[in-house]
């Protein structure tokens, strides 16, 4: 009974912790791609990725919080591999569309993120939630439609992003669950965050390199005239793993639909 209860509040414990550094993130997201005038999401993903790796690896090689465990397959390579691209896909998606929207409308577009997590649940694992439970979905929708046609705001371009960055995080969800509950492949949180990180880092790098051009020569320039913008990145960089841990840990305790569930509550 103890341990049951101990369990319960260590889960919402964990899922506060998640809510907190997942606002906290979204909001100096915004402030430094639209206020600050730091508009280069793919690079600032790219920093959130570099520092989930090197905390990642010292919280296991170093400080020894939980025992490393190795890739066993080419197979689960691969599936670690595409988990740290369709993650890339949906944080810079995210923030490239918090340049184009308000963050009010940008989480009313990402309380999608359930509906879309039950249909890649059902197509992934063939799981079926109940009937209630996709009734439940139809007005989110329904809502995020209304909104879309009636938002001042509205920009097709960062409305697309948005969309596409909610399908990426469902999907991702699901992807991870399956990766950290199954036995042949089971990875604790820690250790699918350090394998993920880097592989996230090979794709954004090129990437920001590519379509972000001299972006590192313009973050040094920054620095030099503000440090301030060096602190806020790596303030911003640190919650970031905060958020990447607690919601490998909330979807190992509790499963990808009840995680999105929760992300659908914390827009309200």
């Amino acid at each position: 009974m103890k341990e049951s209860i101990s369990g319960k509040l260590f889960t919402v414990g964990l899922i506060s912790f998640w809510y907190a550094s997942n606002i906290g993130v979204l909001l100096l997201n915004k402030y430094l791609l639209s206020n600050y005038g730091f508009r280069y999401p793919i690079f600032l993903t790219l920093c959130h990725m570099m520092a989930c790796s090197i905390l990642s690896y010292i919280a296991i090689s170093w400080l020894k919080v939980v025992p490393m465990q190795k890739v066993r397959s080419r197979v689960q390579f691969v599936k670690i591999s595409s988990l740290g691209l369709i993650f890339c896909l949906s944080v810079v998606g995210g923030n490239i569309s918090l340049r184009y929207l308000p963050v009010s409308f940008n989480q009313a577009v990402g309380a999608t993120t359930p509906f879309f997590t039950a249909v890649f649940a059902y197509l992934m694992t063939l799981k079926r939630e109940g009937w209630l439970t996709y009734i439940t979905l139809i007005p989110v929708v329904a809502g995020v439609i209304i909104a879309s046609g009636g938002e001042p705001s509205f920009h097709l371009f960062g409305f697309i992003m948005c969309i596409g960055a909610t399908a990426a995080r469902a999907l991702k969800t699901v992807l991870q669950g399956v990766l950290l509950s199954s036995e042949a492949e089971k990875l604790n949180s820690m250790n699918l965050l350090m394998y993920m990180a880097p592989v996230a880092v090979a794709f954004l790098l090129p990437a920001s390199i590519i379509m972000e051009e001299d972006v590192v020569g313009i973050a040094i320039a920054l620095a030099r005239d503000d440090s301030t913008i060096l602190w806020l990145l790596i303030f911003n960089s640190a919650l970031a793993y905060f958020v990447n841990l607690t919601n490998f840990l909330v979807t190992k305790h509790t499963s990808a639909l009840t995680l999105q569930g929760k992300y659908l509550i914390q827009q309200d």
